[in-house]
């Protein structure tokens, strides 16, 4: 697979990356361990070689995973994890409290140890906590660049402004937020702001949790409890029967390019900048093929403006988040 840069940082990593969150849930249930563990190794050796993780996923599940998938490739592979939220170790829950940037020293310690790795390639601040400037976060992160422990600070959900405060203590080399063509706020400040400090960015959920995939109908049924799209109010079924308009148009350009609904999404985004590297999510080999496959896609000019004419004049009804969800961003 081909590689791409992110920003001015000089990380290199697959021009397609793999999003690991729900390989230890959030989807329809926990999927089987050593199946994912296979998974990620397959990953590997298809040349995936950016991997997507959290603290929180799990909470800790998610990292011990990854660890342990790829200990045996790991100066082949860049491995990114985030902090934000208070996890008590005892119980590993959430407290329901943000972490302070004292305790960032402590939590990068549990991920390490959870990924069995000495440095953290890529450590993003997850969400920021409003309680304290994101400059003491950022200052946080420079001193752990500094012993060794991380190699490169990222920021998730973060607003231009805010990037811009925290890159003005420590050099920020990649901004993960949801961007997808049924979610393109990023495009109003933020790639512009990325573009302009040589910040690489990298879209989670990029085939809108897998609505663009062309799967999704207003018969789908999402698990309460288990399948967090049962709470996000664009998968509600009045919704679906509104929003399923943008995925007509999207299979409509994939038909005509022999490819799928879901590389024709992810085609577009990698169309966008060099410096965009989407990290679809999959628990299922065939959707993994699939998803590397769009490295391969190429739009030309005229596809590329026919699907963001589509999204522009499309109106996604319902929010991309419950409110509750939303308000812990800092968009």
């Amino acid at each position: 697979m081909n590689t791409r840069t992110l920003g001015a940082s000089g990380l290199q990593v697959s021009a397609i990356g793999l999003g690991c969150m729900s390989m230890t849930g959030g989807y329809s249930g926990r999927p089987d361990r050593d199946q994912m563990i296979a998974l990620l190794r397959t990953a590997v050796d298809r040349g995936v070689t950016f991997f997507d993780t959290a603290e929180i996923y799990g909470p800790h599940a998610n990292e011990e995973l990854v660890g342990e998938a790829l200990a045996p490739f790991r100066d082949r592979v860049v491995i990114a994890t985030k902090f934000a939220n208070h996890v008590d170790p005892a119980t590993r829950k959430p407290t329901g409290r943000m972490l302070t940037p004292d305790e960032v020293p402590e939590v990068v310690e549990g991920s390490l140890r959870r990924l069995g790795i000495d440095t953290i390639d890529l450590y993003y601040q997850h969400r920021i906590n409003p309680e304290f400037p994101v400059e003491d976060f950022a200052g946080a992160v420079k001193r752990l660049i500094e012993q060794g422990k991380v190699r490169h600070y990222g920021m998730s959900e973060a607003a231009a402004g805010t990037i811009r405060r925290a890159h003005a203590v420590q050099p920020v080399t990649a901004i993960q937020s949801e961007y997808s063509l049924w979610w393109r706020r990023p495009e109003e400040d933020v790639l512009d702001v990325c573009e302009g400090l040589g910040i690489g960015f990298v879209p989670f959920s990029p085939l809108g949790k897998g609505f663009l995939t062309g799967t999704v109908d207003t018969s789908t049924q999402f698990e309460v409890g288990n399948d967090i799209r049962a709470t996000i109010p664009r998968f509600t079924t009045e919704a679906l029967q509104h929003n399923l308009a943008l995925v007509d148009e999207v299979k409509a350009v994939a038909e005509q390019k022999g490819a799928t609904p879901g590389q024709v999404a992810l085609a577009w985004l990698v169309s966008r900048k060099p410096w965009v590297v989407p990290i679809p999510g999959t628990r299922k080999l065939h959707r993994l093929e699939e998803n590397l496959a769009a490295a391969d896609v190429v739009l030309t000019a005229d596809e590329v403006e026919t699907l963001t004419r589509a999204s522009s004049a499309i109106r996604i009804e319902g929010a991309r988040y419950p409110d509750f969800l939303e308000a812990q961003t800092n968009l």
